[in-house]
């Protein structure tokens, strides 16, 4: 074996090591936007030193940007913080570790999730916002949690695609809808360009269709669409998806295009969800095949 692959061999085997001996969490979710987390004893804890679950949104750095969670010995002999929906987590992705007695924080692996009360959820909206917490794993392996927070908030539900014509149906929530409602599609490049879309809603509920052809006209790029609940003298709602068990739906809900001709040149046209959740319309040149978006690239 050469150095080269020794040395590889070496750090894929610390890796492993470390995965097998790092603290992992179980994570259990309720209606209302709590969390439960289960951990497996981080280690190097003595009888009278306190452990806490530390919660850091990444890429950010201020006192806001940290929770701190005691953990507590639970009956299974393993120890449980609780993240109550009560205690507001900014909008982004938070790193959870484990940390004893003040010392150095380790990142805490995912164990199992149990996020069945999340699927079909319907908040009743009543504090105003809408707050969503859903753990996941990164590509690394380890266990963050997905933030929102949204005051108000669209919730798409069902959309419906028949050539050039999408129609969203979705649940509107902490404002209501008045006769002046109304939707728009600004273009993301572009934020003077808007396509308005009349809205229908029967209480809570609400409808609209959107031509995608002239959207395609504008040449390629997104679109993000968003409701005005009370028309212009009201505020602007973004239209996403966040009440399910689905943290990244980018790649998991995919939507038929279609090709059209443009004087941009072919271009194909059709919905997606943003990194964010977003309901957004892409337009790329057709042929041009599904992008893989970054976090902060301009199809986020």
């Amino acid at each position: 074996m050469t150095p080269l692959a020794t040395s590889r061999a070496a750090s894929h085997a610390g890796d492993d090591s470390k995965a097998a001996t790092a603290p992992r969490a179980d994570c259990v979710a309720d209606s209302a936007g709590g969390l439960t987390f289960d951990v497996t004893d981080p280690g190097g804890a003595g009888a009278k030193d306190t452990v806490h679950l530390l919660l850091r949104r990444r890429d950010a750095d201020s006192a806001e940007d940290y929770v701190r969670l005691p953990l507590s010995p639970s009956a299974d002999g393993r120890l449980r913080a609780a993240l109550p929906s009560s205690v507001e987590l900014a909008e982004g992705r938070w790193n959870a570790y484990a940390q004893v007695a003040g010392g150095e924080p380790r990142r805490l692996m995912p164990g199992v999730n149990d996020l069945r009360s999340l699927v079909d959820r319907a908040p009743s909206g009543s504090r105003g916002h809408v707050a969503v917490r859903i753990p996941y794993a990164t590509k690394q392996g380890n266990l963050s949690v997905r933030s929102w927070l949204r005051a108000p908030h669209a919730e798409a539900g069902e959309l419906g695609l028949a050539g050039a014509a999408l129609t969203v149906h979705g649940r509107l929530y902490g404002t209501a809808l008045t006769e002046a409602a109304y939707a728009e599609a600004v273009r993301r490049a572009e934020p003077g360009l808007v396509r308005r879309a009349e809205v229908t809603a029967e209480g809570p509920e609400f409808t609209f269709g959107l031509d995608q052809g002239p959207l395609a006209d504008s040449g390629p790029g997104p679109w993000d669409l968003w409701l005005l609940p009370a028309g212009e003298s009201g505020p602007r709602v973004r239209v996403a998806r966040l009440l399910d068990d689905v943290a990244d739906k980018k790649t998991i809900f995919t939507y038929p295009v279609v090709r059209r001709e443009t004087p941009h040149g072919a271009v194909e046209v059709g919905p997606y969800y943003t990194n964010d959740n977003d309901l957004a319309v892409r337009v790329r040149r057709a042929g041009a095949g599904t992008e893989t978006s970054t976090e902060g690239s301009t199809e986020s």
